[in-house]
């Protein structure tokens, strides 16, 4: 039988590689049909996650994997760039063995960028920063960094990002040569600019107008409202997403799949 923590794990996987996309359903009778467990250590696990800012719960809707508005996405590359910068800033050395471990860590996704399983590889490129943060020696901000990778590979999803998985990897590469070679500096720049270079990958609306919907709706008869600017660069929702192919299909349905 599963355990809340191992229920917890799987779905912050999940959403590392990929699968659970934002505002996919997560019903708790599934959930405890998947993980062989009762609904009470399923309701468990996803109140932590919800603690952790992952899920959130509607009272009528049920479990949630939370739709960050822009702000959000913004406040979570902010907070990322100053744990990663800040680790890397007090960083007095590397030993050998977490070198070694970060180099397999590259190998592991070089591999994946070259191979077809997108999964595995928005996994480990995401990982790579948990990765980093434990072989630095700070075990407490690695697990806050697994809870803000996952948000801002949320963050991607809903805002179509059109960073590189290739880059990114090499990014690594760089960051990794440079605290090898001792250059913490060039190895804090670099971690700031990569984090720079994925949040502005984001396809976010400029000037979104909140009023745009109302406008429209109480526009005199005959005479619809004239568009704003904002309305003709950004005339589609930022968290509109493709309708499934089949309209009855029910994302809860597809747990098992997806984790």
């Amino acid at each position: 039988m599963s355990t809340a923590s191992d229920i917890s794990k799987r779905i912050i996987e999940a959403v590392m590689a990929q699968k659970l996309a934002p505002g996919s359903r997560l019903g708790e009778q599934p959930l405890a049909m998947l993980f062989d467990c009762s609904r009470t250590i399923v309701r468990e696990a996803l109140t932590h996650l919800a603690a952790r800012g992952i899920v959130t719960v509607s009272a009528r809707r049920g479990w949630y994997v939370i739709e960050p508005s822009q702000e959000e996405a913004r406040e979570a590359f902010e907070a990322r760039r100053v744990i990663e910068t800040g680790l890397i800033r007090s960083l007095q050395g590397i030993e050998k063995p977490a070198l070694k471990r970060l180099k397999q860590h590259l190998k592991q996704e070089q591999a994946a960028v070259e191979g077809s399983d997108i999964g595995t590889r928005s996994f480990l490129l995401g990982d790579f920063h948990v990765c980093l943060a434990e072989c630095l020696g700070n075990t407490l901000l690695a697990d806050t960094l697994r809870d803000y990778t996952a948000r801002t590979t949320l963050i991607a999803m809903l805002y179509q990002s059109s960073h590189n998985a290739a880059q990114s990897c090499e990014d690594h590469v760089q960051i990794v040569s440079a605290l090898e070679k001792g250059d913490i500096a060039r190895a804090e720049a670099l971690m700031a600019a990569h984090i720079g270079s994925v949040q502005h990958a984001l396809k976010l609306p400029v000037n979104a107008d909140p009023l745009a919907q109302l406008r429209d709706a109480l526009a005199p008869l005959g005479k619809p409202a004239l568009a704003t600017e904002a309305q003709v660069l950004h005339t589609r929702p930022a968290k509109t997403r493709k309708k499934p192919a089949n309209p009855t299909e029910d994302p809860s349905t597809y747990l098992g799949a997806l984790l």
